[in-house]
């Protein structure tokens, strides 16, 4: 496999991880939802709603769309789950089509990150990717943590990439009509 192939199969990951997530967390009260809690970010909701700031952010800048820094002096946290919930399926479903596009000579080209006061930040296709799907699991773990305290069981996240675990993962990647790691090339 080389690292292509990986990023794409990350891809689908990220979209299936997600979705089991916010399968959960559709079971949460509003109150639930929104309840503060022990974590980096105040709440379950304040926590998806960074996850999906961050994504759309990189994705920006690996899209080489512009929006940049000042995106977040004007985004609105988004309170509603209903929203957050379609609005991650799509930006999942565009990660998966930008990692579809790629090339091995993609991975080497160097983007700009506008970092705002900070200045500009010039990384890799492939190390920002990187980046991003380790940003996504360090905060998906954090939401996982928090349903513990909820009325709500936290699911697997991890049985994306063995076969042992096709069962397992087979009918969300139907419902979400994206493909097993087996099947990504």
């Amino acid at each position: 496999m080389n690292l292509v192939n990986h990023f794409r199969r990350m891809a689908r990951n990220n979209a299936w991880s997600n979705w089991r997530l916010l399968d959960a967390c559709s079971r949460l009260s509003r109150e639930e939802f929104r309840a503060k809690r022990t974590n980096f970010f105040p709440s379950i909701q304040a926590t998806l709603d960074h996850i999906l700031a961050v994504d759309l952010y990189y994705l920006d800048a690996l899209e080489r769309s512009r929006l940049g820094y000042a995106y977040f002096a004007t985004r609105k946290p988004i309170e509603e789950f209903a929203v957050l919930r379609t609005d991650q399926i799509a930006t999942d479903q565009r990660l998966i089509g930008f990692c579809d596009r790629l090339t091995t000579t993609e991975l080497n080209r160097e983007i700009s990150i506008d970092r705002g006061p900070k200045g500009m930040d010039f990384e890799t296709v492939a190390d920002t990717l990187a980046h991003l799907f380790v940003h996504q699991i360090h905060h998906r773990g954090q939401v996982h943590a928090m349903l513990a305290g909820t009325s709500v069981h936290p699911p697997q996240l991890d049985e994306y990439f063995l076969q042992f675990d096709a069962i397992s993962r087979s009918p969300d990647l139907d419902i979400l009509g994206i493909e097993g790691p087996e099947q990504v090339v």
